[in-house]
């Protein structure tokens, strides 16, 4: 097998952010079959942490909306004691408890998860406002690479 990077583009969504309202990068899915939207939380107050992701004809995002169909999610939920990710309830959003722990949240997302019919091939990972203790970042991990390499973050 090849290795990680020579199989996937791996594309920062969130740096490391605090508390406010966020929305990541938004990448195009028109090269790719798949994206894991992998989220990491380091909850250090109590406000949970409601993370969505949406859709969007451009990566300018100008016309973004939430996804359409539940997509699986997966959760680590003391990341500090814990590598075991545990299925959770597809959807389209998730929000984390209220523990204190750091925390990863992935969202598996095929490319036809979109509404393809409607021109959407680009989506967002979003975090709602939290406690400004709270630090959340994210990556794109984008696998089922077409056509050989090329950008994610351009139309």
């Amino acid at each position: 097998m090849k290795n990680l990077i020579e199989n996937v583009q791996i594309v920062e969504a969130i740096a490391p952010q605090a508390g406010a309202a966020i929305t990541g990068d938004y990448i195009s899915l028109k090269k790719a079959g798949h994206v894991t939207v992998l989220v990491h939380i380091a909850q250090a107050n109590a406000a949970p942490v409601a993370i969505t992701i949406e859709q969007a004809t451009v990566v300018a995002g100008t016309d973004s909306k939430p996804l359409a169909k539940d997509v699986p999610i997966y959760l680590v939920a003391d990341a500090g004691t814990s590598d075991v990710w545990v299925r959770q309830t597809d959807g389209v959003a998730f929000t984390t408890s209220a523990t204190l722990k750091h925390k990863m949240v992935a969202f598996e997302i095929d490319a036809e998860d979109l509404d393809v019919a409607g021109g959407f091939d680009c989506i967002t990972v979003k975090t709602a406002a939290s406690d400004a203790t709270n630090i959340t970042s994210a990556l794109y991990v984008v696998s089922g690479l077409r056509y050989g390499p090329g950008s994610v973050i351009a139309d």
